[in-house]
C-alpha cells in the first residue's frame, strides 16, 4: 500500500495539511510544486500506519500521540493528510464487485433463500451541530435520531464488505430520495439481480427492468399479517442484519464520538 501511494522516500510527494488549507491545497504534489512545511518527524511508513490504526482500530488521537511521542495536533495533521492521499490514490478502484465474485463468496443462507441478491443497502446517520439558520435546521433534523444529522447510503456485499458508499446528505432526506440522488442506480446490475433493503426503501419503480427488490412486507389493511408475510419478514430481517453489523463496525470505532461541526 505504501508503494502504491508513492509518498516519496521522505514524504516529498505529499503536501501536508494545515489548518488554513483549502480543499484544493490537499493534493499529491507534482515535481514542479514547491516543498512547504516543517521537516517530517516520522517516516511516511509510520504515518500511514498511524492512519490505519485510526481507521481500523479507532485509536484516539491522544493515544497515538503518546505512542509516537508527538503532539495530538501532529497526529491530526498526519491523519487528515493521509486520508486525502488514500482517497486520491484509490478513488479509481471500483468497489462494486462482479457477479462471479458475489456468487463465489455467497453465504449458504443467501443461496437457500435469496440467491439473486447482489447488494444489501441501508442508510446510516451521523450527528452534527445545529445550524443557526432555521431553514437549514429543518433540513438537517432527523426524526429517527431526534437530532440534526448527516445521512449516507451504504451497500454491502453478501460477505459483509462495503461495495457502495454515497456522499453525505442532510438528515431529513428520505431513503427513496437518497437512492435516487446518490448514484446507486447507476451501478452495474444484471437482469436477474436483486437488492435487499428495509421496508422504508420503496424504490422498486426506480430500479432497472428485471431488477427485483426484497424488503419486508408492509402491514396489510386488516391489521394482521398473514403467515406467509410473517415468514418473509423474518427471513429478510435475519439476512439484513449483515448490513447493520457492517455499519456498527464503523460507527463504534470512536471516529464519530463527537458531534460533527
Amino acid at each position: 500500500m505504501l508503494d502504491y501511494c508513492d509518498p516519496g522516500k521522505d514524504g516529498e510527494n505529499i503536501r501536508y495539511w494545515h489548518s488554513s488549507a483549502t480543499s484544493q491545497d490537499i493534493t499529491v504534489l507534482d515535481e514542479s510544486s514547491p516543498k512547504v512545511g516543517r521537516p517530517r518527524v516520522l517516516h511516511p511508513r509510520e504515518e500511514l500506519f498511524i492512519t490505519l490504526c485510526r481507521l481500523r482500530q479507532g485509536f484516539p488521537e491522544d493515544h497515538l500521540a503518546y505512542l509516537y511521542g508527538i503532539s495530538q495536533a501532529t497526529v491530526s495533521r498526519i491523519v487528515i493528510t493521509w486520508l486525502n492521499v488514500l482517497y486520491l490514490r484509490f478513488k479509481g478502484i471500483p468497489l462494486w464487485p462482479l457477479r462471479e465474485m458475489i456468487d463465489k463468496y455467497m453465504p449458504e443462507q443467501f443461496k437457500e433463500k435469496y440467491p439473486s441478491t447482489r447488494v444489501v443497502i441501508d442508510c446510516t446517520e451521523i450527528k452534527c451541530q445545529m445550524p443557526t439558520s432555521l431553514l437549514l435546521n429543518s433540513e438537517f433534523f432527523s426524526t429517527y435520531k431526534n437530532h440534526t444529522t448527516l445521512k449516507a447510503l451504504v451497500g454491502i456485499t453478501l460477505g459483509g464488505a462495503f461495495c457502495f458508499i454515497s456522499q453525505l446528505y442532510t438528515g431529513h432526506i428520505s431513503d427513496r430520495e437518497i437512492v435516487r440522488r446518490s448514484g446507486f442506480l447507476d451501478q452495474q446490475f444484471e437482469s436477474d439481480d436483486s437488492a435487499m433493503a428495509d421496508k422504508g426503501f420503496t424504490i422498486e419503480d426506480l430500479l432497472s427492468p428485471g431488477i427485483k427488490l426484497n424488503i419486508p412486507p408492509f402491514l396489510v389493511s386488516q391489521g394482521q399479517m398473514s403467515p406467509e408475510y410473517v415468514v418473509k419478514t423474518q427471513r429478510v430481517a435475519s439476512l439484513r442484519v449483515l448490513v447493520e453489523r457492517a455499519i456498527n463496525k464503523v460507527t463504534t470505532f470512536h471516529i464519530w464520538d463527537n458531534v460533527l461541526p
